[in-house]
């Protein structure tokens, strides 16, 4: 029986499937119920109990050797499948073509703000979203009883008064002043936070983009050209603007600037409340308080700056009606930006 289990264990070892197949059959033939070894198995039942013990142990080697042969075979099989791969591949055919998403529509609009105001020579600044009164009101003109800080509904982090959600990224005009002398030429775009009432024209969370230049000489005729530039470069040529007189703690004079409704052609729509124009931003002569406040002498420099809501451009842009719609993450709405780059 010695001379059985022996030759069995030399053939386990040398055996090399041609074929996955093989090892499958190979196994039953070894290792099934009415393989050799079961059949070995039931000839040990009659061999002399002094050979019991040594031929248990070679029988038990035998059937671990077989698992593990099997096993490694199986494994070598597996992996040399998946690095092959299929076999009846067509390398002719021609490839599929895997959809490609977009940028969202407020990133489309903000980047071309940017990219427009960057021929002018402006430069791109950041700052914390996270703020301080300090750079969010204080150096901006805002006295801490001033009526114009109700005009914002802040988001104040742990009741802390002094620390805040920005309500706008002037704050950004702020460091920027704190750390560069003029001249300056600077748009801040970011992420503002006001505690209103989500509509089709308003929501809590938004997009600004706002615009800082001083230096010497600096006049209103200057804001004026650059707004008209912008707004034709972003609408089309057709496109005009007027500007009427407001007021902002932090410019002085102040205006808010419309622009003619696309979306109805100026014959007045829900989103243009039937004038023909759209809000799109606030402008003014930075207050020289404001530079004093920053360390820039309000005596030898003037400025202009101005801010504006991506959201309502891209309303007008793309023809959007409901500015919840940016926010709502629903891939009919946002499919349709595929073919914008």
């Amino acid at each position: 029986m010695i001379d059985k289990i022996n030759e069995l264990i030399g053939r386990v070892q040398a055996f090399k499937p041609k074929a996955a197949a093989e090892i499958e059959e190979f196994r039953i033939r070894i290792l099934g119920k009415k393989g050799e070894l079961n059949a070995l198995l039931e000839e040990f039942k009659t061999v002399a109990p002094e050979l019991k013990r040594e031929l248990g142990q070679k029988i038990n080697e035998l059937k671990t050797l077989a698992m593990q042969r099997v096993n490694e075979l199986k494994a070598a099989a597996a992996e040399s499948s998946a690095v092959s791969g299929p076999v009846s591949d067509d390398l002719t055919r021609p490839g599929t073509n895997e959809p490609i998403g977009s940028r969202h529509p407020i990133s489309l609009v903000r980047n071309q703000i940017v990219e427009i105001f960057s021929r002018l020579g402006y430069t791109v600044a950041d700052g914390p979203e996270i703020e301080d009164d300090w750079h969010v009101f204080s150096a901006l003109n805002f006295p801490p009883e001033h009526p114009a800080r109700d005009m914002q509904d802040t988001f104040f982090i742990d009741k802390n008064p002094d620390i805040l959600l920005r309500t706008h990224t002037s704050s950004i005009q702020v460091r920027t002043m704190e750390h560069q002398k003029p001249p300056i030429r600077v748009v801040c775009p970011g992420r503002v936070f006001r505690n209103e009432a989500i509509s089709y024209r308003a929501h809590c969370i938004f997009h600004q983009v706002e615009g800082l230049y001083v230096d010497e000489n600096v006049s209103f005729a200057d804001l004026k050209q650059s707004i008209l530039y912008f707004a034709k470069e972003m609408f089309g040529e057709q496109a005009q603007i007027r500007m009427r007189p407001s007021y902002f703690p932090f410019t002085e004079p102040s205006a808010e600037v419309d622009v003619s409704c696309n979306l109805c052609g100026g014959k007045g729509c829900n989103v243009c409340k039937g004038t023909g124009w759209l809000e799109i931003m606030g402008c003014g002569m930075v207050d020289p308080n404001v530079l004093e406040a920053n360390g820039i002498d309000s005596k030898k420099y003037t400025g202009f700056a101005f801010g504006m809501g991506v959201e309502r451009i891209a309303m007008l842009k793309y023809g959007v009606k409901d500015l919840r719609l940016y926010f709502e993450n629903d891939i009919r709405f946002l499919n349709q930006f595929d073919s914008v780059l």
